[in-house]
């Protein structure tokens, strides 16, 4: 078996575009070329790598298992051509809201001031959004605030992060004894279904609470911030996102009859996703 890297790139291209037709726009070879090459490692291979529906190929079993083998050697062929060179291979990370806004920008600041020239490309969304794109190869590595329990997908703790229950000063929750009660008939603002941190308020907290009144659910912690301070609500966040608000006086914390509402942060990537030099380096930066 001789299988090359350049069957391997159209394969990939092929089934990222659908026709050989593109994939030959993308790679600048004629599509005689490109599908000879299809068809020589599908014949080496002695499976059909995709079904043929009218002029559209569309990806099959067979395709689908060799597809993520294959990223990985790609990965390591172009690693191999950086090797002597500057290793300044983009860096693609994907995090949950509260580790990509309050988090990560000291940890890029301290990556900066050592590899200033370095691409990152940093996506911030919910943590099902990070597991989906760590599932899909479109991120090199994920960060976000629960367990991931997807079989593909390689989960490592990575930090702790304390939640705490806040309102706004004057707050009529805060003229009274705080029970478990008095949380259940509070109107609560939290973040929607979908965010890690609205899971583990669910687990550790809302699970205790012999009922709970969701007034709103919000798609960012800031415009949660915001409908505390104005009195509509309490809710539950990281102690980083509201730690200058808290700081200041403009949120006040809640104690809660209960123990600290303590997390893990996890650091996700594909199990078969390979790590290059410039990605261990930067995730040296995020474990210092």
């Amino acid at each position: 078996m001789h299988i090359t890297l350049r069957q391997l790139d159209v394969f990939a291209e092929v089934l990222k575009s659908g026709s050989t037709t593109q994939a030959s726009q993308m790679l600048a070879l004629s599509q005689s070329a490109v599908s000879a090459a299809l068809a020589d490692l599908e014949g080496q291979l002695g499976v059909q790598l995709f079904d043929r529906v009218g002029k559209r190929l569309v990806v099959n079993e067979h395709g689908r298992l060799l597809y993520p083998r294959v990223v990985a050697l790609l990965e390591q062929a172009a690693e191999i051509e950086q090797l002597f060179r500057d290793d300044n291979g983009a860096i693609r990370v994907y995090a949950s809201s509260t580790i990509g806004n309050y988090i990560l920008p000291e940890i890029i600041a301290r990556y900066r001031r050592d590899f200033p020239e370095l691409p990152l490309e940093l996506s911030v969304g919910n943590s099902q959004d990070v597991i989906n794109a760590v599932a899909d190869f479109r991120v090199d590595i994920g960060l976000i605030e629960g367990p991931c329990h997807t079989a593909d997908i390689v989960t490592e703790p990575w930090l702790e992060d304390e939640l705490v229950v806040f309102a706004a000063p004057g707050s009529a929750i805060l003229q009274q004894p705080v029970t478990l009660e008095t949380l259940s008939t509070a109107q609560w603002i939290l973040r929607e279904r979908g965010s890690g941190t609205r899971e583990i308020v669910d687990y550790l907290l809302l699970s205790h609470l012999p009922q709970f009144r969701l007034g709103m659910e919000l798609g960012n912690s800031e415009a949660i911030k915001h409908a505390v301070r104005h009195g509509l609500g309490i809710s539950c966040l990281s102690r980083r996102v509201i730690a200058e608000q808290l700081e200041s006086g403009t949120l006040v914390e809640v104690p809660v009859p209960l123990p600290r509402l303590v997390r893990r942060l996890y650091r996700i990537r594909h199990r078969q996703k390979h790590l290059s030099n410039a990605l261990m380096r930067f995730l040296r930066y995020c474990d210092s």
